[in-house]
């Protein structure tokens, strides 16, 4: 079964340039179906467009930010190949989010009152710019043309940074949709595809997490240190919370939210800095610190820096 699967995965459609076209064409090709069925002469119709494209990107990043992860979790031919073909798979997220960008350009210049009287937020406007201009620096970066001008150590800064910010900004607005919205543009939420792409990106970030962890402990397991069960104890005390927190954002999300934006200073950063106070990202930070304790095996110079 394996050397079946291999065999498949080799073929060049499925590989590099054939992947992409295989999956963007596709894509675009309902894009524009939909197109056909909208009235892009209304700002609700190009509302709509903005919101049914970026549901067609929003799966290639959360691929891309589990590649890596899931081939140290699963080594196998499967992850190999996803692994490979990150870039292109990219790239698939990059080719819905200028549909994303066309409709945003329409709306903001043609329908300039629906814009700004129903869409425009100026955080959400913060984040999205900042999230357009890493997707633009990645994709320049991911070619020659674009790597040849800068650094091993600056390409992996803009790359990480990049897919980070892109995988967070949809999974927070996926979170706010399940835990703080009662409705949204008229329509009831939580809805199937809110649950669907959230929980989706919250696993494509916990792999890495349990990618990360599974590297320190193989790290110090080869050096023949051992850990301490009552910090092993509270590791998974701390991941379990961790968990239950990340399907439990309504009952903690209003004091919680109360308690970081208390001080005026941080009440005052809402407006500035994205994300914050990151409610959404509380419960991986929880599983975060939590992994780091259960594999901490007390070696005081111990360094595992992931490739992920």
């Amino acid at each position: 079964m394996s050397v079946y699967l291999k065999n498949i995965l080799k073929h060049k459609a499925l590989n590099g340039w054939g992947l992409f076209a295989l999956i963007s064409l596709p894509m675009s090709a309902f894009i524009i179906a939909e197109i056909l069925r909208t009235n892009l002469s209304t700002g609700e119709g190009l509302s709509h467009m903005i919101g049914y494209s970026v549901r067609w990107a929003v799966p290639f990043i959360y691929l891309v930010i589990a590649a890596s992860s899931v081939r140290i979790l699963f080594p196998g031919p499967f992850s190999t190949w996803w692994l490979k073909n990150r870039k292109y798979i990219g790239l698939c997220f990059a080719a819905g989010m200028a549909w994303q960008g066309l409709f945003i350009f329409i709306i903001s210049t043609f329908t300039r009152d629906y814009y700004f009287n129903e869409i425009y937020l100026f955080r959400d406007e913060l984040e999205g710019t900042i999230g357009y201009l890493f997707l633009v620096a990645m994709v320049v970066t991911s070619f020659h043309f674009g790597r040849k001008h800068i650094n091993s150590e600056q390409w992996k800064l803009i790359q990480k940074s990049g897919v980070y910010f892109l995988w967070a900004y949809p999974f927070s607005v996926y979170w706010w949709n399940l835990f703080y919205y009662p409705t949204l543009d008229g329509a009831e939420v939580p809805r199937l595809l809110d649950y669907v792409f959230y929980w989706a990106g919250f696993a494509a970030f916990a792999v890495r997490i349990a990618a990360w962890g599974k590297q320190r402990h193989m790290k110090s397991s080869s050096a023949g240190a051992a850990i301490s069960p009552v910090v092993k104890l509270l590791g998974g005390a701390l991941i379990l919370a961790g968990l239950v927190a990340s399907a439990t954002g309504k009952t903690w999300r209003e004091p919680v939210s109360g308690l970081f934006t208390a001080p005026d200073f941080s009440e005052e950063m809402v407006n500035w800095l994205p994300f914050w106070p990151l409610e959404p990202f509380l419960p991986l930070l929880v599983i975060g610190l939590g992994t780091f304790v259960f594999t901490h095996y007390g070696a005081e110079n111990e360094q595992v820096s992931a490739n992920i």
